[in-house]
């Protein structure tokens, strides 16, 4: 127990000489506490560091697997034969190498086919054997509005519990991320209507647990694929399919009649459906009935020019069972059409038809006992999700534009609001003060219903956007944007949609001629842009957005732009410009009494006055911050408020230890390690790995000389967790922290090779003050080893970056450098 005791003992010493700032104690009594505190310290250390597992590992599934699968359609019958073939094909696939490629399961056919039905059904009887999960996305391979592999890989790392916090980059760089994520994992992933390979193959794992399956039109050709081919029903399994929607009894009494149906409808399950589906309905039609209206329709379309997009016998079936529903439900089946979302929750029924939410869903229903309209599943909120064949959707279509356009319109416009009331209220419990001054905060359980909200809506969310963009409906567009945009900014999350929703935002609110409205929306412009390091474009915004609210006299909205600003200068390292913003900011906010944007803007503040090395300035912003932040309850803002007072801390224990002063140094050194320890946990509670990550890193830069190894170790499981991410800024960052931590153990030639790999990774990602900084650390880890000759070059190149960026601070402390390099 000596060593778990003797690591208590630190932690004790620390805790009472932090309390006794506050308390008198005497000094036995100090003692006292002090070696039993370390006692229960080292016992739980001991106790529970071997069940803990010594680095995290991002790859490992979540407590709870995604399942995204859609239902099973209730009356599924026949395919007895392409079953059996497909639980060959993934039985033997079990039992080869763990060295195979995925299996991937290529099902195509014609339209209407059943080929979604046969994945689903499939997809739920090997469930089992894929314990990591299920994801599906519908690829809409039939339709124009194709979904993208980008959108489809966001949507499936967002499902895994990945939080992409920083821009991952183009497909390519998200396929990685795809791969780092899958492995290990057993995860059956569908794809539905596909529309050609190239859709198809950045979605294929590496992982040979995973398996893969895939419907389209025709076939895909990838490599190493199982493919086959779906063809229509014989007349056995479409009569069997017919008795299960209309009953046994119909079938019995004119068994003819229903082979007739069941040829009219060539054979096609989802024909067949259909005319099922209105028979269950109409119980006073007869099987004869339907066989005669069904050939009535067909003859009656043999003498009309119909677009070839859908199967004469497809198009037969749903025109009968359309004639045959109510005035509502044929508007509500023609109004469904002209939503281009891929699906929709039940409430939007209602407003397309003008009637409420529960009228609405019966109508919904009724669509979908008429195999009209089907379930695509319940998504993350628990909400049932709708959507149309694809095939009935382009029926549909047609019939929709012979509607008033002045009535449809309006009915689309309903529908907008209502995503905008959904959407804005969501992005309020996410976020409250980004919409209103002393946003009152929301719970726990509000903010990750709104992350759930937008995992759900996304698809339909963009649709919706330029849906009221096409309509030229500015206003509603620019509400829908500045949601959406907000939602994003909290999460930090689907960069390339929030970029291209934010432009949209601008667009539409320069449209709208709202002056406030457009300074709100380059204000969210900005903050997209600033975060994928466009920082020229975010400064142009957010000072365009400064002049508006300043001549509309909107001084908190004027503060935010002024914050906005430094923090982009500041990001830019032109240091003295940018402190004169977030100075002006904190006066604004506090004017405005708005103590959370004051005591987040001070926090900023505070990081600038540490790269500039006035360390109690900075720590007294941050006390100050500290204490607003743990008196309203904001606990994230608390923990990163906690970070950045750890790493302030470190940099005064630096200081003391090269002063001299051991004793208060270590003092110092321990104290930022709790700091640090608690923000860390506090962000590993939530679930935010990315702030972990940044907690981990600032630990491995605490600089305590008794901790070196320790803080290396931090230091490796920040880079794996930001790789992990995908968040290539924050790696060449951590590179930094690897190669100063190894230059504090003597590791001279392993900290060179780090901090070369962080100018390299900054010149690529054009962050000049960064590249900087690096360079700047390479010249001083030579110094300290004693190659004076070799930390010139770097000083100079980064003497003359911060030159060019008016960087005075920077120059100094490289100049300072250069003297010790070339006296």
């Amino acid at each position: 127990m000596a060593a778990p005791v003797s690591a208590g003992l630190a932690a004790a010493a620390a805790s009472v000489l932090a309390a006794s700032v506050e308390w008198e104690i005497p000094p036995v009594a100090k003692v006292g506490m002090t070696i039993g505190a370390a006692a229960l310290v080292g016992l739980t250390t001991w106790a529970t560091m071997e069940s803990r597992p010594k680095r995290p590992a991002p790859s490992e599934p979540g407590s709870l697997a995604p399942d995204q699968w859609p239902p099973v359609p209730e009356h599924f019958t026949g395919r007895a034969e392409a079953l059996a073939e497909l639980r060959e094909v993934f039985s033997d696939r079990r039992k080869s190498s763990d060295l195979s490629p995925p299996l991937v399961v290529s099902v195509y056919g014609r339209g209407g086919v059943g080929k979604s039905a046969l994945m689903t059904r499939f997809g739920q009887e090997v469930a089992g054997w894929y314990p990591d999960g299920r994801l599906y996305a519908d690829l809409r391979g039939g339709v124009d509005a194709l979904v993208r592999p980008d959108e489809v890989l966001i949507g499936f790392l967002r499902a895994l519990d990945v939080r992409l916090t920083t821009d991952p980059g183009g497909l390519e760089e998200l396929r990685k991320l795809w791969l780092t994520w899958t492995k290990g994992r057993r995860i059956l992933i569908g794809l539905d209507n596909a529309h050609d390979a190239a859709q198809v193959k950045p979605l294929i794992p590496a992982e040979p647990g995973c398996a893969v399956l895939v419907t389209s039109r025709s076939p895909l050709f990838l490599n190493g694929t199982h493919d086959r081919q779906l063809g229509v029903f014989s007349e056995a399994h479409g009569v069997e399919l017919l008795a299960r929607l209309a009953g046994g009894a119909r079938i019995v009494e004119d068994l003819e009649a229903a082979k007739e149906v069941v040829q009219l409808c060539d054979y096609l399950p989802l024909a067949i459906n259909i005319c099922g589906g209105r028979l269950a309905t109409r119980e006073q039609w007869t099987m004869r009935e339907m066989a005669g209206r069904l050939a009535d329709t067909r003859r009656r379309l043999d003498q009309l020019e119909v677009a070839p997009t859908v199967d004469k016998s497809v198009r037969a079936s749903v025109q009968l069972s359309y004639d045959d529903c109510t005035g509502m439900q044929r508007r509500l089946l023609r109004l469904l059409s002209s939503l281009t979302a891929p699906d929709v929750p039940g409430w939007v029924a209602g407003e397309l038809l003008d009637i409420s939410g529960l009228d609405g869903a019966d109508q919904l229903e009724a669509l979908i006992d008429a195999q009209l309209a089907e379930c695509s599943g319940t998504d993350q909120t628990g909400a049932m999700r709708y959507r149309l064949h694809d095939l009935v959707r382009v029926f549909a279509a047609e019939l929709a534009g012979h509607d008033e356009a002045e009535r449809r319109r309006a009915a689309v416009e309903r529908v907008l609001h209502g995503y905008r009331r959904r959407a804005e209220e969501a992005a309020q419990n996410r976020w409250p003060q980004d919409w209103s001054r002393g946003g009152h905060r929301s719970s726990a359980d509000g903010q990750l219903g709104a992350g759930d909200w937008l995992n759900a809506e996304r698809l339909s969310l963009l649709a919706m956007i330029h849906l009221a963009h096409q309509l030229r409906l500015w206003e509603l567009t620019w509400g829908l944007a500045r949601a959406f945009c907000s939602l994003c900014h909290s999460l930090r999350a689907y960069w390339a949609d929030w970029r291209a929703v934010a432009e949209l935002g601008c667009e539409a609110a320069a449209q709208s001629g709202d002056r406030r409205a457009l300074a709100i929306a380059l204000l969210d412009s900005a903050s997209v842009h600033g975060g994928l390091g466009l920082r020229e474009r975010a400064l142009e915004e957010s000072e365009r957005a400064l002049e508006i609210f300043t001549e509309l006299g909107e001084s908190w909205w004027a503060a935010r732009c002024m914050r906005t600003i430094g923090m982009t200068l500041f990001s830019d390292g032109h240091l003295d410009r940018a402190q004169d913003f977030l100075i002006g900011a904190i006066t604004g906010f506090k004017g405005e009494e708005d103590l959370w944007w004051m005591a987040r803007t001070q926090r900023n503040l505070a990081e600038m006055r540490m790269a500039e090395r006035r360390t109690d300035e900075a720590r007294e912003l941050l006390e100050d911050a500290l204490e607003i932040f743990k008196r309203e309850g904001n606990r994230y803002s608390e923990a990163q408020t906690l970070r950045v007072y750890g790493e302030v801390l470190a940099a005064q224990a630096r200081g003391e230890h090269r002063a001299g002063d051991h004793r208060l140094a270590a003092n110092l050194f321990t104290r930022a390690g709790f700091s640090l320890d608690r923000a860390s946990e506090m962000f590993k509670q939530r679930g935010e790995l990315w702030e972990e990550a940044r907690c981990l890193r600032a630990a491995g830069e605490v600089g305590d000389p008794d901790n070196g190894l320790r803080e290396l170790d931090y230091v490796r499981r920040a880079e794996e967790i930001l790789v992990a991410l995908g968040d290539s800024w924050g790696v060449a960052r951590n590179a930094i922290s690897a190669g100063r931590a190894l230059a504090r153990l003597g590791r001279t030639e392993e900290s060179a090779r780090e901090l070369r790999r962080a100018v390299g990774a900054f010149e690529e990602l054009e962050d000049r003050w960064w590249m900087a900084r690096s360079l700047r650390y390479l010249g001083e880890a030579h110094l300290d080893a004693g190659g004076p000759g070799a930390a010139v070059e770097p000083l100079e190149q980064a003497r003359e970056i911060y030159r060019s960026l008016g960087n005075e601070a920077g120059m100094r402390r490289t100049l300072e450098l250069l003297r010790r390099a070339a006296p």
